[in-house]
Protein backbone atom coordinates (compact mmCIF):
# COMPACT_ATOMS: atom_id res chain seq x y z
CA UNK A 1 0.00 0.00 0.00
CA UNK A 2 1.42 3.05 -1.19
CA UNK A 3 1.69 6.63 1.63
CA UNK A 4 -0.04 9.22 -0.37
CA UNK A 5 2.57 12.29 0.27
CA UNK A 6 -0.31 13.97 2.68
CA UNK A 7 -0.02 10.84 4.56
CA UNK A 8 3.54 11.37 4.83
CA UNK A 9 3.32 14.49 5.86
CA UNK A 10 1.06 13.78 8.67
CA UNK A 11 3.71 11.13 9.83
CA UNK A 12 6.50 13.63 9.79
CA UNK A 13 4.39 16.30 11.88
CA UNK A 14 3.03 13.54 14.25
CA UNK A 15 7.40 12.91 14.77
CA UNK A 16 7.93 16.12 15.03
CA UNK A 17 5.80 17.65 17.78
CA UNK A 18 2.71 15.39 19.22
CA UNK A 19 -0.24 17.69 19.90
CA UNK A 20 -2.29 17.04 23.01
CA UNK A 21 -4.89 15.19 21.84
CA UNK A 22 -2.70 12.80 20.38
CA UNK A 23 -0.60 12.41 24.04
CA UNK A 24 -4.11 11.58 25.17
CA UNK A 25 -4.46 8.82 22.62
CA UNK A 26 -1.45 7.61 23.03
CA UNK A 27 -1.94 7.10 26.78
CA UNK A 28 -5.08 5.18 26.19
CA UNK A 29 -3.76 3.30 23.34
CA UNK A 30 0.14 1.81 23.63
CA UNK A 31 0.44 0.61 27.38
CA UNK A 32 3.05 -2.15 27.11
CA UNK A 33 6.58 -3.08 25.77
CA UNK A 34 7.91 -6.05 26.16
CA UNK A 35 11.31 -7.21 25.03
CA UNK A 36 12.01 -10.80 24.09
CA UNK A 37 14.88 -13.10 23.58
CA UNK A 38 15.43 -14.15 20.28
CA UNK A 39 18.98 -14.92 20.37
CA UNK A 40 22.89 -14.45 20.93
CA UNK A 41 25.69 -14.40 19.00
CA UNK A 42 29.44 -13.81 18.55
CA UNK A 43 31.68 -13.06 16.08
CA UNK A 44 35.49 -13.27 15.71
CA UNK A 45 36.14 -9.78 14.43
CA UNK A 46 34.61 -6.97 15.37
CA UNK A 47 35.81 -4.43 12.82
CA UNK A 48 33.40 -6.65 10.48
CA UNK A 49 31.00 -3.55 11.92
CA UNK A 50 33.71 -1.26 13.02
CA UNK A 51 35.90 -0.78 9.61
CA UNK A 52 39.34 -0.65 10.98
CA UNK A 53 38.90 -0.35 14.16
CA UNK A 54 39.52 -3.42 17.00
CA UNK A 55 40.11 -5.98 14.29
CA UNK A 56 40.08 -9.15 15.29
CA UNK A 57 38.62 -8.44 18.52
CA UNK A 58 35.98 -11.20 19.47
CA UNK A 59 32.26 -9.54 19.16
CA UNK A 60 29.11 -10.36 21.84
CA UNK A 61 26.15 -9.50 20.38
CA UNK A 62 22.27 -9.95 21.27
CA UNK A 63 19.12 -10.41 19.55
CA UNK A 64 16.13 -8.70 20.80
CA UNK A 65 12.39 -8.84 19.59
CA UNK A 66 9.97 -6.48 20.83
CA UNK A 67 5.67 -7.23 21.84
CA UNK A 68 4.18 -4.00 21.98
CA UNK A 69 0.58 -4.25 23.28
CA UNK A 70 -2.00 -1.24 21.98
CA UNK A 71 -5.43 -1.06 22.59
CA UNK A 72 -6.26 -1.88 18.98
CA UNK A 73 -3.98 -5.29 19.03
CA UNK A 74 -0.23 -7.11 19.36
CA UNK A 75 2.34 -5.52 17.31
CA UNK A 76 5.49 -7.77 16.82
CA UNK A 77 8.78 -5.88 15.85
CA UNK A 78 11.63 -8.05 14.53
CA UNK A 79 11.28 -11.71 15.07
CA UNK A 80 14.59 -12.83 15.61
CA UNK A 81 16.60 -16.04 14.76
CA UNK A 82 14.76 -18.83 13.34
CA UNK A 83 13.16 -20.68 16.57
CA UNK A 84 14.45 -23.84 15.28
CA UNK A 85 18.12 -22.88 16.24
CA UNK A 86 16.79 -23.63 19.94
CA UNK A 87 16.90 -27.41 19.07
CA UNK A 88 20.73 -27.11 17.56
CA UNK A 89 22.73 -28.26 20.54
CA UNK A 90 25.79 -26.04 19.02
CA UNK A 91 23.86 -23.25 17.41
CA UNK A 92 24.06 -22.01 14.47
CA UNK A 93 27.89 -21.55 12.77
CA UNK A 94 28.08 -17.99 11.25
CA UNK A 95 30.03 -17.95 8.05
CA UNK A 96 32.65 -15.79 6.60
CA UNK A 97 32.71 -13.77 9.84
CA UNK A 98 29.21 -13.39 10.31
CA UNK A 99 28.26 -14.18 13.83
CA UNK A 100 27.05 -17.55 14.95
CA UNK A 101 24.27 -17.88 17.01
CA UNK A 102 22.27 -19.52 19.92
CA UNK A 103 18.99 -19.87 20.82
CA UNK A 104 18.10 -20.65 24.43
CA UNK A 105 14.28 -19.72 24.42
CA UNK A 106 12.28 -19.84 21.49
CA UNK A 107 9.79 -16.48 20.08
CA UNK A 108 6.73 -18.82 20.49
CA UNK A 109 7.55 -20.34 23.80
CA UNK A 110 7.88 -16.48 25.04
CA UNK A 111 4.41 -15.34 23.74
CA UNK A 112 2.78 -18.58 24.96
CA UNK A 113 4.25 -17.30 28.34
CA UNK A 114 2.62 -14.29 28.11
CA UNK A 115 -1.03 -16.61 27.01
CA UNK A 116 -0.41 -15.76 24.16
CA UNK A 117 -0.72 -17.57 20.79
CA UNK A 118 0.79 -16.87 17.34
CA UNK A 119 -2.72 -15.78 16.05
CA UNK A 120 -2.85 -13.21 18.40
CA UNK A 121 -0.37 -11.44 17.29
CA UNK A 122 -2.26 -9.11 14.22
CA UNK A 123 0.70 -7.37 12.74
CA UNK A 124 4.56 -7.85 12.57
CA UNK A 125 6.98 -5.07 11.15
CA UNK A 126 10.53 -5.86 10.94
CA UNK A 127 13.67 -3.23 10.46
CA UNK A 128 15.08 -5.41 7.87
CA UNK A 129 15.30 -8.80 5.49
CA UNK A 130 18.52 -10.19 7.38
CA UNK A 131 18.08 -13.80 8.83
CA UNK A 132 18.57 -12.48 12.48
CA UNK A 133 15.32 -10.16 11.95
CA UNK A 134 13.49 -12.30 9.75
CA UNK A 135 14.03 -15.66 11.30
CA UNK A 136 10.31 -16.48 12.45
CA UNK A 137 7.91 -13.88 10.01
CA UNK A 138 6.36 -17.29 8.87
CA UNK A 139 5.02 -18.26 12.32
CA UNK A 140 2.66 -15.61 11.90
CA UNK A 141 0.63 -15.93 8.54
CA UNK A 142 -2.22 -14.31 9.32
CA UNK A 143 -0.39 -11.06 11.05
CA UNK A 144 -0.28 -7.86 9.01
CA UNK A 145 3.78 -7.22 7.82
CA UNK A 146 4.49 -4.01 7.47
CA UNK A 147 7.54 -4.07 5.61
CA UNK A 148 9.22 -0.87 3.21
CA UNK A 149 8.44 -1.25 -0.62
CA UNK A 150 12.31 -0.80 -1.18
CA UNK A 151 12.99 -3.85 1.59
CA UNK A 152 10.44 -5.68 -0.18
CA UNK A 153 11.74 -5.35 -3.45
CA UNK A 154 14.95 -5.91 -2.97
CA UNK A 155 16.13 -9.47 -4.60
CA UNK A 156 16.90 -12.37 -2.16
CA UNK A 157 19.60 -14.78 -2.77
CA UNK A 158 19.38 -15.81 -6.53
CA UNK A 159 16.75 -13.11 -7.20
CA UNK A 160 15.00 -15.05 -4.61
CA UNK A 161 12.12 -12.83 -3.09
CA UNK A 162 12.90 -12.23 0.52
CA UNK A 163 9.23 -12.89 1.79
CA UNK A 164 6.65 -15.63 1.09
CA UNK A 165 4.40 -13.54 -1.52
CA UNK A 166 0.91 -14.86 -0.19
CA UNK A 167 1.91 -13.12 3.09
CA UNK A 168 -0.30 -10.16 3.85
CA UNK A 169 1.69 -6.88 3.06
CA UNK A 170 1.51 -3.28 3.83
CA UNK A 171 4.60 -2.16 1.39
CA UNK A 172 5.90 1.52 3.00
CA UNK A 173 7.42 4.08 1.11
CA UNK A 174 8.26 6.27 3.61
CA UNK A 175 7.22 6.86 8.17
CA UNK A 176 4.15 5.17 8.96
CA UNK A 177 1.66 6.04 11.98
CA UNK A 178 0.56 2.30 12.30
CA UNK A 179 -2.27 3.08 15.07
CA UNK A 180 -2.95 6.25 13.69
CA UNK A 181 -2.82 8.09 17.22
CA UNK A 182 1.04 8.98 16.81
CA UNK A 183 2.01 6.31 19.93
CA UNK A 184 4.03 3.69 17.37
CA UNK A 185 5.47 5.10 14.04
CA UNK A 186 7.37 3.52 11.67
CA UNK A 187 10.41 5.09 10.66
CA UNK A 188 12.26 5.15 7.48
CA UNK A 189 15.87 4.78 8.27
CA UNK A 190 17.71 2.96 5.06
CA UNK A 191 21.49 2.53 4.69
CA UNK A 192 21.65 -0.89 6.29
CA UNK A 193 19.50 -2.54 3.77
CA UNK A 194 17.72 -0.08 1.11
CA UNK A 195 14.44 -0.42 3.10
CA UNK A 196 15.61 -0.68 6.84
CA UNK A 197 13.21 1.14 9.22
CA UNK A 198 12.98 1.99 12.61
CA UNK A 199 10.17 2.11 15.41
CA UNK A 200 9.66 5.44 17.48
CA UNK A 201 7.30 4.00 20.47
CA UNK A 202 6.07 6.56 22.89
CA UNK A 203 5.26 5.10 25.83
CA UNK A 204 2.88 6.76 28.58
CA UNK A 205 5.47 6.19 31.69
CA UNK A 206 8.78 5.01 30.18
CA UNK A 207 8.49 7.88 27.32
CA UNK A 208 9.86 8.10 23.85
CA UNK A 209 12.14 4.77 22.89
CA UNK A 210 13.36 4.53 19.08
CA UNK A 211 14.29 0.42 18.49
CA UNK A 212 16.85 1.42 15.95
CA UNK A 213 16.86 -1.69 14.14
CA UNK A 214 20.91 -1.85 12.78
CA UNK A 215 21.11 1.99 11.91
CA UNK A 216 23.77 0.82 14.42
CA UNK A 217 25.00 -2.03 15.77
CA UNK A 218 26.44 -1.05 19.00
CA UNK A 219 26.95 2.49 21.28
CA UNK A 220 30.25 2.85 20.15
CA UNK A 221 29.52 2.58 16.42
CA UNK A 222 26.34 5.20 17.23
CA UNK A 223 28.72 7.43 19.06
CA UNK A 224 31.29 7.33 16.33
CA UNK A 225 28.92 6.92 13.42
CA UNK A 226 30.89 4.10 11.81
CA UNK A 227 29.16 2.02 8.92
CA UNK A 228 29.87 -1.64 8.36
CA UNK A 229 31.75 -1.91 4.46
CA UNK A 230 28.61 -3.92 4.01
CA UNK A 231 26.05 -1.61 4.64
CA UNK A 232 24.01 -0.69 0.85
CA UNK A 233 24.59 2.57 1.30
CA UNK A 234 27.04 4.65 3.49
CA UNK A 235 25.83 8.07 2.57
CA UNK A 236 21.98 7.15 4.05
CA UNK A 237 23.18 5.14 6.96
CA UNK A 238 24.79 8.68 7.82
CA UNK A 239 21.86 10.49 6.69
CA UNK A 240 19.44 7.87 8.85
CA UNK A 241 21.64 7.91 12.11
CA UNK A 242 21.02 11.84 12.14
CA UNK A 243 17.57 11.37 11.32
CA UNK A 244 17.30 9.02 14.12
CA UNK A 245 19.67 11.69 16.46
CA UNK A 246 17.68 14.66 15.53
CA UNK A 247 14.46 12.61 17.17
CA UNK A 248 16.37 11.49 20.32
CA UNK A 249 16.19 15.28 20.75
CA UNK A 250 12.61 16.17 20.06
CA UNK A 251 11.50 13.44 21.78
CA UNK A 252 13.79 13.32 24.59
CA UNK A 253 13.99 9.76 23.89
CA UNK A 254 15.93 6.63 24.28
CA UNK A 255 17.78 4.69 21.98
CA UNK A 256 17.43 1.13 22.01
CA UNK A 257 20.20 -0.68 20.00
CA UNK A 258 19.41 -4.03 19.18
CA UNK A 259 22.82 -6.13 18.99
CA UNK A 260 24.39 -3.77 21.63
CA UNK A 261 24.30 -6.58 24.28
CA UNK A 262 25.83 -4.55 27.18
CA UNK A 263 22.36 -2.48 26.87
CA UNK A 264 20.37 -5.32 26.69
CA UNK A 265 21.67 -6.89 29.67
CA UNK A 266 20.76 -4.57 31.42
CA UNK A 267 17.11 -4.51 29.98
CA UNK A 268 14.55 -6.15 31.81
CA UNK A 269 13.33 -9.02 29.53
CA UNK A 270 9.51 -10.61 29.16
CA UNK A 271 7.44 -11.58 31.22
CA UNK A 272 8.69 -8.03 32.24
CA UNK A 273 7.79 -4.93 30.17
CA UNK A 274 8.07 -1.60 29.89
CA UNK A 275 4.89 0.76 30.51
Amino acid sequence: MRLSVLAAAACVATLSAPSAASSSAMAAGVDKLYILDCGHGSAPDQSRWSPGVNVGVPLQVSDNCYLIHHAQGWLLWDTGINDSVAAMPDGLKGENGAPSWIRTKTLAGQLEELGLKPFDIKAIAVSHTHPDHIGNVEEFPQAMLYVQKAEYDWPGLNGAPRFNPNHPVTKLEGDHDVFGDGSVVIVSTPGHTPGHQSLLVRLPKTGAVVLSGDVAHFKDNWDNRRVPAFNTSKEQSLASMERIAGILTKEHAQLWINHDKAQSDAQKKSPDFYE
